[in-house]
């Protein structure tokens, strides 16, 4: 369907059946000539041209801190509510490369994580 629409691309979202799925997900995505963009990084990792999302390195360390302060005997209701403060932009240039595509070198310069 989508490439009967000339669809260039597309944006995956935050769902665990595609990220469960990430390398199928991609595989059919460059077997179709399309680009993917994901939410967190592992859906570039597995062959998606790039991703823009909050580091859950970083989440994850803030709920430890969270968690400590709970089991020191902080009240959880007291705690303040957690936003992503850190975010990611990963580029995957052999997936780019397959497309045939070429990502700008300001784009390249921003991106936290190239994979070559």
């Amino acid at each position: 369907m989508m490439k009967q629409r000339h669809s260039r691309g597309f944006v995956v979202l935050g769902e665990s059946l595609f990220t469960r799925n990430s390398r199928r997900v991609n595989e059919l995505a460059l077997r179709n000539g399309l680009a993917s963009m994901w939410p967190l990084r592992e859906g570039v990792d597995t062959g998606g041209l790039m991703s823009y999302g909050t580091n859950v390195v970083d989440l994850f360390r803030r709920a430890a801190t969270c968690v400590d302060k709970i089991l020191k005997g902080a009240d959880p209701a007291d705690l303040p509510m957690e936003q992503p403060t850190k975010f990611e932009l990963v580029i995957n240039l052999k997936t780019a490369k397959a497309l045939g595509l070429t990502i700008p070198q300001t784009l390249l310069q921003w991106a936290d994580q190239v994979i070559e």
